[in-house]
């Protein structure tokens, strides 16, 4: 059983809360907290600052409701995903899957499998070239030896479409129509944008859409792979074809559902999702925060460098056949490597083989990194913002969205 399952969300969002399982898990951090930035040149904050109390720094905000719908359907002749089959191996505990693109020699493509999807877009814009008609985004590119904008970080996702939206448009880089109005910012999410939440897939349509605007503008908006990725590609790739896991024979469907698949989410996944999805990196290095969605060492099993491990994810998801896949969604789904006494080590060990000074992760939930999760008033998890812990050396970010936590963007850096 890997450790995602000890704590498998709801197959609805709002199926209420579920149990809490008694993980040994201990505070070793702070929380820091940016003050309401006021503005940065092209969008309407011009610098953040951070205020500390009691050794401690945190983020108290408010989201305004956003009100629009933004459900995307999918055309009359997308591709057909996997439905519900009989004999499907759901009802067994503790799988996950992984993702699509080529086929391993000799793997019959399943019927539901769309076809092109051996050609992925080389770069990482996502749709179209907008029509002539919508709005322009009229920021200045960097000019010689002019500094890149200021840096963001957007935690676990899992389809809480509103709230990212609201979170987003909070911090200045939305506007209320929802595009693109920080000029030359930054932004990386931290992967797992599907699952468990409501909109997985416009989850992964805004992202794209903002990934075109910033460009346009002069800024960037960038996204790891998280293990969410691979388990909703794995599902709409091998379906309910077996693998060998260490709980037993399982199958990427089975595990998908386990771990909050949604099915309205598989039914609209497209082409260019795909294609979008199965490109992203699987570690960055930016400004000296070595980014990264899971915190394990297991990136060091797939290379000595970030290109190393960006290529050899990508060729193995390319090439290899399931259980190769499976293998490798199980690896970036342990966690918790970096809490404890051996944590720090274990961040050096990264960063040594890396670059960078500090790790900014998403996957572990703060409620468990925290103890959080133990408090027996049965109010939600207090997340006062992003966590800092194993001497300083790493950043959480998933603020546990999907158990009545909260969605994390932050500014890096946090101190």
């Amino acid at each position: 059983m890997t450790p995602e399952d000890r704590f498998p969300g709801p197959e609805h969002p709002d199926s209420g809360p579920r149990h809490q399982p008694d993980l040994d898990v201990l505070p070793y951090g702070t929380y820091y907290e940016p003050e309401p930035a006021t503005g940065y040149p092209g969008t309407p904050y011009e610098a953040e600052t951070y205020s500390g109390y009691g050794g401690a720094r945190y983020l108290e905000q408010h989201w305004p409701a956003d009100g629009q719908d933004h459900t995307v359907h999918a055309p009359e002749n997308a591709p057909v995903f996997h439905q519900d089959h009989p004999g499907s191996h759901q009802d067994h505990p503790g799988y996950e899957p992984t993702l699509p693109d080529q086929q391993s020699p000799g793997h019959q493509a399943p019927a539901h499998q769309a076809p092109g999807r051996d050609d992925p877009p080389t770069i990482e814009l996502g749709p179209p070239l907008p029509d002539p008609s919508a709005p322009s985004y009229p920021y200045p590119a960097p000019g010689p030896g002019e500094p890149p904008g200021p840096l963001y970080v957007v935690g676990d996702v899992h389809g809480y479409l509103e709230e990212l939206r609201a979170e987003l448009r909070h911090q200045g880089l939305i506007d209320a129509e929802g595009h693109w109005s920080a000029g030359r910012s930054r932004i990386w999410f931290l992967g797992d944008f599907t699952d468990r939440g409501p909109d997985g897939i416009g989850v992964i349509d805004l992202v794209m859409q903002l990934a075109a605007e910033a460009a346009a503008a002069g800024g960037y908006c960038r996204a790891l792979m998280g293990n969410h990725e691979l388990l909703f590609l794995g599902a709409a790739r091998y379906g309910d074809e077996p693998v060998q896991s260490t709980a037993g024979t399982a199958s990427f469907l089975a595990a998908w559902r386990l771990n909050g698949g949604q099915q309205h989410d598989l039914d609209r996944l497209e082409g260019h999702h795909i294609s979008w999805l199965s490109r992203l990196p699987a570690i960055a290095l930016e400004d000296g925060h070595l980014l990264l969605h899971s915190d394990t060492t297991a990136y060091l099993e797939y290379g000595e460098s970030i290109p190393d491990v960006n290529d050899a994810v990508h060729s193995l998801l390319a090439d290899e056949g399931v259980d190769e896949w499976w293998d490798c969604f199980r690896r970036f789904t342990k966690r918790f490597a970096f809490r404890g006494d051996a944590g720090p080590t274990a961040v050096h060990e990264l960063l040594d083989t890396y670059g960078g000074t500090r790790i900014v992760h998403g996957h572990s939930p703060i409620p468990y990194l925290t103890g959080a999760v133990h408090a027996d008033d049965g109010q939600p998890p207090h997340i006062p913002g992003p966590y800092v812990y194993a001497d300083d050396l790493a950043v959480a970010m998933d603020g546990g969205v999907t158990m009545e936590g909260r969605l994390l963007v932050a500014r890096l850096p946090v101190n």
